[in-house]
């Protein structure tokens, strides 16, 4: 049998070591992807869920698709079912901040401006706006979809707000002596036909 006694093959073998595993670390870094936002593609953010007594579904769908030229939504949301999808126009995303808007035109032809932030990591649009009579408890939270074959969530009811205390009025100082009480006045009888 061959005996490894010499010093340059030793020094060959570990730098031959060395040289696969920053190989293996630098392919693992490329495979990795980067945290946020990506800068192109298509995300998908919702927060549909199932109606708990009537089993329709609730909630919202924003699906970002990101261009080199623009980038464009469509946003579906629940009146007791999904809506059509629409097309966002003028669609501004800041990808240093995460904040978000777009502009879509309702069935009413009313254009209406929806904004919103994402997370730093990507995975969650929270929307501004009134829901749950605005509660700030209950933002509009939409998490990245992965699954696509998942089964829906139950909706989460919005929150009982207790009802502000009723305003006590002022209180009267009592007067001295109570006032007399105003004679009772009875209406004069009809006259009668005799």
């Amino acid at each position: 049998m061959y005996s490894m006694k010499s010093p340059r093959l030793a020094a060959m073998l570990a730098a031959l070591l060395l040289a696969g595993a920053s190989g293996a670390a630098a392919a693992a870094v490329k495979g990795k992807k980067p945290a946020g936002l990506e800068r192109y593609g298509v995300a998908v953010y919702s927060d549909l869920c199932l109606q708990k007594d009537s089993g329709e579904i609730g909630g919202q769908r924003v699906t970002l698709h990101r261009f080199a030229e623009a980038d464009s939504v469509i946003y579906e949301f629940t009146a007791g079912a999904l809506s059509w999808p629409i097309v966002a126009s003028d669609v501004n995303l800041d990808a240093a901040t995460g904040a978000f808007d777009f502009t879509i035109t309702g069935a009413d032809s009313e254009e209406r401006t929806i904004a919103g932030k994402f997370s730093r990591d990507g995975q969650t649009l929270t929307l501004e706006g009134d829901y749950c009579g605005g509660n700030v408890r209950m933002p509009m939270k939409l998490s990245r979809v992965r699954d696509f074959g998942r089964a829906l969530k139950t909706c989460t009811p919005c929150p009982v707000v207790p009802e502000a205390p009723a305003e006590a009025a002022p209180a009267e100082p009592a007067p001295a002596e109570p006032a007399p009480a105003a004679p009772l006045q009875e209406s004069a009888p009809a006259p009668s036909a005799a």
